[in-house]
């Protein structure tokens, strides 16, 4: 019976398991070559002001450069740029969701509102998908 029992819940989990896909454009269980809308780096910096309430520097707007709009590419896209810190641990300090610029080279997502003490940023992570 016990034989049976484990069976039949492995074969479900392994059914069910086998039936989420990925695609170039999403990201699930399984494996897929995810290609990146374009072949340039991004850059990204960002601007502090001194904020009394925490009282620290801390993180306003971060300027996303390098972005390649033209047909075909990172225009118009969804992104996630994420601060993290502090040291080695990665660790998200705040993430602001948006959608690329059909046009230009830049964008800016805006942290102000986070209070992100500038000190503890030691990353910026940029994701594009769509």
């Amino acid at each position: 019976m016990a034989v049976f029992v484990g069976t039949a819940v492995f074969g479900t989990v392994y059914g069910f398991a086998a039936s989420l896909s990925v695609s170039s454009s999403s990201l699930g269980a399984g494996t897929s070559s995810v290609a990146a809308c374009q072949s340039g780096a991004l850059t990204a910096s960002y601007a502090v002001a001194y904020d009394s309430s925490i009282p620290a520097y801390k993180v306003g707007v971060v300027t996303v450069s390098g972005l390649d709009t033209s047909a075909g590419h990172c225009a118009t896209k969804s992104y996630k740029v994420t601060l993290t810190g502090p040291g080695a641990s990665n660790a998200s300090l705040a993430e602001v969701p948006g959608t690329t610029p059909g046009s230009g080279t830049t964008f800016s997502p805006d942290f102000t509102s986070s209070n992100v003490n500038a000190a503890s940023v030691t990353g910026i992570h940029v994701v594009i998908s769509g």
